[in-house]
Order: C-alpha cells, then sequence, then structure tokens
C-alpha cells in the first residue's frame, strides 16, 4: 500500500496552528476589568460612611410578610409593592390568615401590581406548604425556602438576609448592574455575580452589601443615565463612559 503525502500549504498550516491560540488571547482579551482588594474595601467603606444602617425599601412587620414582599417585588417596584401589601399586611399577617383570607381577596389586594393573579396563587400556595411543613414558620435554611412556591435564589438571600441575619447577597437587575459596571464583581449570570461578590466583598461589609449596592443602583447608578456625577465611588469605578455632569448625561 502506498501512502500519499498530503500537501498543505504554509498559510493553511499557520492558521490551524495559531488558531486555538488566537482564540485563546481574544478570550483573554475580553476579561472584564475588575476592581483591585484596595479598591473593594474603600468602595464600601465609603458606603457605610454614608449610610451606615442601610434597610430594606419593602414593608413588613416579620419573616413571613417580608417573605410575602419579596415574592410580590418581582418586575414590580417597592413603593408599588408597599402601596398594595399595606392593607393586605393588616388583615394577613401569618401565613394562617393569609389561608383564611383566600386567593381571591389577596388577588384584589394585590391587582395593582404585575403579575398579581399568578403572584396570588403563589402567596397562598407557599402559605399552604408553611403550615404544613414548618409549622407556620419562615424556614431558616436556603433548600426549605427555595422550595416554596415562587421563591428564587435572590428571594431567599433577601429573607436570610433581612429576617435572618445570614450574609447573604440577593443579586437583583441593580445589584447585577452596578457589578458589572463599576468592575467590583463582573458575571454573565446573577449566580456568578452572587459569587464573585461573596469572594470579594471583605468579611465586615458582607451584611449590608446587598443593601448599599441595590441603593446605589436605584438613585445613583441608574440604568440608562448613571448619575456619576454625584458618585461617591466615582474615581474608584472603572466604568468607561461615565456621565461627569448632568448637563452630560442628558445629552
Amino acid at each position: 500500500m502506498v501512502l500519499k503525502r498530503v500537501k498543505t500549504s504554509s498559510k493553511e498550516s499557520l492558521s490551524q496552528t495559531a488558531g486555538p491560540a488566537k482564540a485563546a488571547k481574544s478570550r483573554r482579551a475580553k476579561k472584564p476589568a475588575t476592581l483591585a482588594g484596595d479598591a473593594v474595601a474603600e468602595l464600601f467603606r465609603r458606603f457605610e460612611l454614608a449610610n451606615p444602617e442601610p434597610r430594606t425599601e419593602l414593608e413588613h412587620s416579620n419573616p413571613f410578610t417580608l417573605l410575602i414582599a419579596v415574592v410580590l417585588s418581582a418586575q414590580a417596584t417597592d413603593a408599588g409593592v408597599n402601596k398594595a401589601t399595606r392593607r393586605l399586611f393588616e388583615r394577613a399577617d401569618t401565613p394562617e390568615k393569609m389561608l383564611a383570607l383566600g386567593e381571591d381577596a389577596v388577588r384584589e389586594e394585590i391587582k395593582t401590581i404585575g403579575l398579581y393573579r399568578n403572584k396570588a396563587k403563589n402567596v397562598i400556595a407557599l402559605s399552604q406548604q408553611l403550615v404544613e411543613k414548618h409549622g407556620g414558620v419562615v424556614p431558616q435554611d436556603r433548600a426549605a425556602l427555595e422550595a416554596l412556591p415562587g421563591v428564587g435564589r435572590k428571594t431567599a438571600n433577601v429573607v436570610l438576609n433581612v429576617a435572618f441575619g445570614q450574609p447573604a447577597i440577593a443579586v437583583d437587575t441593580h445589584i447585577f448592574r452596578v457589578s458589572n459596571r463599576t468592575g467590583l464583581a463582573p458575571g454573565k449570570t446573577p449566580y456568578d455575580v452572587e459569587k464573585a461578590l461573596l469572594a470579594a466583598v471583605p468579611p465586615h461589609y458582607l451584611m449590608n452589601a446587598h443593601h448599599w449596592l441595590i441603593l446605589h443602583g436605584r438613585y445613583v447608578c441608574k440604568a440608562r443615565k448613571p448619575e456619576c456625577w454625584r458618585c461617591a465611588i466615582a474615581d474608584l469605578c472603572l466604568y468607561q463612559q461615565k456621565s461627569l455632569s448632568p448637563t452630560a448625561a442628558q445629552e
């Protein structure tokens, strides 16, 4: 048997050998810039100085009402949720009372917020599970929380942090934006950002980190028009398209 030698042009050979190396170099070049550890510590030092005791803006009186408020906050503003839940929580601030109230009444109370029909079903379903599986008490365990209807990782993290004092970080749209935009904790998914934040944030600041980041994203580092001219961390932030004046932001 005669083996024929296959000729490969020098250009094709070079392309074959350089391809993987070039692709790897391209991937390295696209890696987002990340704040250094001393800059992260300074960032949170300034947040703490400006707001030593940040709090959630969702109105609640106990772990159950907090859980319900966070479930209702999906695709809704905190202000809108607070408006809808004030009367609801006056009527039902425990799982048992919520079940007695019933889905129709819950739906009527929260009809001003988005997805209210499905949310009313979840409120009743999770109240039922709390009564049947947890004795009417909100569990302090992530897996148990995430097993409740309408409760995902973000909701569980809020409850664990706010109600039970655990250093969890709930990555919503504001935190996702701020973490990527500033270079604090870049990531392609909320879970990626959460892991990066837990690794980057100094332990002293972990309990309040997600409150500071949410408030910063909501009121300063806004999605469409970030107000960089009044940002306390503008000199630390790695965002390349800073708006350094109100006039520039409006253009």
